[in-house]
């Protein structure tokens, strides 16, 4: 008979990614830490029964952030206690979790056989860069969270127009990394949504008026490894006169990597996971809840 004290949450949870080596658990013998250790860290400090296992849904490196990541966990409390509520267990993990930019957005009561890698509809990631100014001029509050991709302007028609090549099924072998840990992991994905749209800073900025913020808005079920950094680069190559969208067409077809000056890969640092989505049916929520993670206004 399956133990009642134990419970499996979803967690929703974001983070800034700059001083962590991603959010996968890393050796604690290991000098910078993942997320997921401090996740860990936090719930044992809840008195579980044994010890606690988080699942993430979706991988970050080092450096990148979420605006919204989740993952499943199994928590046992001792005999004749209560299992935790969901908010009771989010305020938990949070106050134990309040001397890093780590923070629980919510947590959900699931069934024992849910699991939130393999339930997943979709992730959406966002990637910020922005352009009129050198890396030294840009405000402090931007630092780590945006790539400085360009001092000039990029031609965003040339580039909107390469984004919607991207759409669909395609095999992206030529906007990927080898994956060590999953060498042959399928490179044909299908591209749900690929925008890119003006944004803003997270400050004013007076220094500087030439700044120019935008979001390159990815959406998929999954993505091949550095998938979204690469085509991002790629992306910024078109606006500056590096690539044509034929290019980017050309290179899906024959899976051959864009060669083009300058990064090719763009850094972690303006990457975002910004939402996983799941299906409603699939949680054992009130009618109020949404079966997505959403981190508001982006």
């Amino acid at each position: 008979m399956m133990n009642s004290n134990k419970v499996r949450y979803l967690i929703f949870f974001q983070y800034i990614g700059t001083k962590y080596c991603g959010v996968m658990r890393a050796p604690t013998t290991q000098a910078i830490l993942g997320v997921e250790n401090y996740l860990q860290m936090a719930a044992q400090k809840l008195r579980p029964m044994g010890n606690v296992t988080f699942s993430i849904s979706s991988r970050t490196d080092s450096g990148v952030h979420a605006l919204c990541n989740s993952a499943h966990v199994d928590i046992e409390r001792a005999s004749g206690k209560a299992p935790f509520s969901a908010d009771v267990l989010a305020n938990g993990l949070n106050f134990h979790l309040n001397t890093e930019p780590i923070s629980v957005l919510k947590a959900v009561r699931v069934s024992h056989d849910f699991h939130a890698r393999y339930k997943a509809l979709s992730r959406t990631y966002l990637y910020r860069i922005v352009t009129g100014c050198k890396n030294t001029a840009l405000p402090v509050f931007e630092r780590n969270l945006c790539w400085v991709a360009s001092e000039r302007d990029l031609d965003m028609p040339r580039i909107q127009e390469a984004a919607e090549l991207l759409l669909g099924t395609h095999d992206f072998s030529a906007f990927r990394s080898i994956d060590k840990a999953a060498p042959f992991k399928s490179p044909i994905k299908t591209l749900q949504q690929v925008d890119v749209t003006p944004s803003t800073s997270l400050l004013p900025n007076h220094q500087c008026r030439d700044l120019q913020f935008w979001d390159f808005t990815f959406k998929s079920k999954s993505f091949a490894y550095k998938q979204v950094r690469r085509m991002t680069s790629a992306l910024v190559a078109v606006g500056l006169g590096l690539l044509t969208p034929q290019q980017i067409s050309l290179h899906l077809e024959t899976r051959e990597a864009p060669v083009f000056p300058g990064r090719l890969i763009a850094p972690p640092c303006g990457l975002f996971l910004k939402e996983v989505e799941y299906s409603e049916l699939d949680l054992k929520t009130d009618k109020t809840e949404l079966g997505k993670c959403t981190s508001g206004n982006t």
